[in-house]
C-alpha cells in the first residue's frame, strides 16, 4: 500500500479517472466560466467512452508502428539488409513529412470515414521515431559482446533475440514512448473524419465556438498523455534495474 502511495503513476491515474467519470459534475463551474454558452457541457458521448476510444485507437496504430518499425529496424541492420538503410528512413520520414490531417484528406474518401483511416495516418506518422531508436539500439550493441556470442556458439536469430535486442530494449522502448505519446495526440484530430475520440468534443467545440467543449477535451487529452508518458518512464526504469541485475548461476 505504501508504494502504491508513493508511486506517482499512481496519483497521476487516480486523478486521470477523477477527471474522466467526474467532469460531467463539474457542469456548473464551466457555466460560470462561460455563461454566454446554452450548453456548457459536452454530453453527446461519455468521457469514460471516449477515452476508450481514443485508446484504443493509439493501441493498434501503435502497434503497426512498432511491428513494422521494429521488423525494418532490424532487417536494415542485418548484414544482407544494409543496403536498404538509407531507402527505408526514406521512406519512413516521408511518413511524417505528410501531417495526418493530409492523409486523413486522401484515405477518408478512398476507403470510408471513420477509424480506418485514422489507423493509416496514425500508423505512418509514429513509424519514424521506433524506426531510427531499433537502428541506434542495435548499432550501440559492442561488436565485442556480439564475437563473444558467436564465440560460443550463438547462431545469428539467437544472438539477435538473447543479446542484441535485450541490450537495444532500452533504446527500442524511448523510440515507442516517443511514438505512442505523440500518437495520443495526434489522434484527437481523428475526429475529423468521424472516428470517436477526445477529439470529439474539442471537434465540435471549435465548429460551434464552444470553448467550454475544447477545454474540456484538452484537460482530457493532455491528462491521458502524462499517464502514458509516466508508465513508459516506470516501464523504462525497470528495464534500468533489470539489465543491472547480475545474471543468475
Amino acid at each position: 500500500m505504501k508504494g502504491w502511495l508513493r508511486n506517482p503513476l499512481s496519483w497521476a491515474l487516480l486523478l486521470l479517472a477523477v477527471l474522466v467519470w467526474g467532469m460531467p459534475h463539474l457542469q456548473p463551474l464551466f457555466a460560470a466560466l462561460f455563461p454566454e454558452l446554452d450548453r456548457p457541457m459536452y454530453t453527446q458521448d461519455s468521457f469514460a467512452a471516449l477515452v476508450a476510444a481514443h485508446l484504443n485507437l493509439v493501441f493498434w496504430s501503435s502497434s503497426a508502428s512498432i511491428l513494422v518499425g521494429v521488423a525494418a529496424g532490424i532487417a536494415v541492420t542485418r548484414t544482407g539488409g544494409r543496403e536498404f538503410r538509407p531507402l527505408a528512413e526514406t521512406l519512413v520520414a516521408m511518413g511524417q513529412t505528410f501531417p495526418p490531417v493530409a492523409v486523413l484528406a486522401v484515405a477518408a474518401p478512398l476507403i470510408g470515414f471513420g477509424a480506418a483511416p485514422a489507423l493509416i495516418a496514425l500508423a505512418l506518422y509514429g513509424l519514424l521515431p521506433i524506426l531510427r531508436a531499433t537502428i541506434s539500439g542495435l548499432e550501440a550493441v559492442p561488436a565485442g559482446v556480439r564475437e563473444v556470442a558467436q564465440g560460443l556458439g550463438m547462431g545469428r536469430l539467437r544472438l539477435l533475440c538473447q543479446i542484441e535486442i535485450p541490450l537495444a530494449l532500452p533504446v527500442i522502448v524511448a523510440g515507442i514512448r516517443t511514438s505512442v505519446t505523440i500518437n495520443l495526440g495526434t489522434a484527437a484530430i481523428a475526429s475529423t473524419v468521424g472516428a470517436k475520440t477526445l477529439g470529439s468534443p474539442i471537434i465540435v467545440g471549435l465548429s460551434g465556438f464552444n470553448t467550454a467543449y475544447v477545454l474540456q477535451g484538452a484537460i482530457l487529452v493532455g491528462a491521458l498523455a502524462i499517464v502514458i508518458d509516466m508508465a513508459f518512464g516506470q516501464l523504462a526504469r525497470w528495464l534500468d534495474s533489470w539489465r543491472a541485475q547480475p545474471p543468475a548461476h
